[in-house]
């Protein structure tokens, strides 16, 4: 069964995980200095919020698929639809291990479809930023300078990736 996933950037994050833990009645599954997550039942959600210099409020929604069978069928419909901006696997972020399918609907909204198989110890793994890979560290294939549209351009280069947290803002700007 999915789950839906709201992340949200905020400011205070000590203030937000109190108005949270008290909206929902529980205190959050994951703690860090940057960031929080619950994992809900009912409703049935992964919300999460962090403090890593984004605008304030929704910083994208998402599934979170429980198997690799419910991922796929995410992502074959996403890919019907033509909204496939980067594919990931094996990825680290949000302190987890997961494989991922970035899209944005036509108003723009980021949407992170996701399974996670494992925790990690960093919000993100290391990654150098602009390397000789291409734009922002990224293989040559997923370079946001080769692809096709602007929302490609936008996922592949600031998706939630070191490469934003490095430095990245000529490649990347929010």
């Amino acid at each position: 069964m999915k789950r839906f996933h709201v992340h949200m950037n905020v400011v205070d994050l000590d203030g937000s995980i109190r108005f949270y833990s008290r909206l929902f009645g529980v205190d959050p599954a994951v703690r860090h200095d940057d960031y929080a997550k619950w994992t809900l039942d009912d409703p049935r959600i992964n919300f999460a919020i962090s403090v890593r210099g984004g605008e304030p409020g929704i910083d994208h929604l998402g599934l979170q698929a429980e198997t690799d069978a419910e991922l796929s069928e995410i992502g074959a419909r996403l890919a019907a639809a033509d909204a496939i901006a980067l594919t990931e696997t094996g990825t680290t972020c949000c302190y987890a291990r997961s494989d991922k399918f970035w899209a944005q609907d036509p108003q723009g909204t980021r949407w992170e479809s996701f399974r996670t198989f494992g925790e990690a110890t960093t919000y993100y793994a290391p990654e150098a930023a602009c390397s000789s890979e291409g734009a922002c560290g990224i293989p040559e294939a997923a370079n946001p300078a080769t692809m096709s549209t602007p929302q490609a351009k936008a996922a592949a280069c600031c998706g939630p990736n070191a490469r934003r947290d490095a430095g990245a803002a000529a490649c990347c700007p929010r």
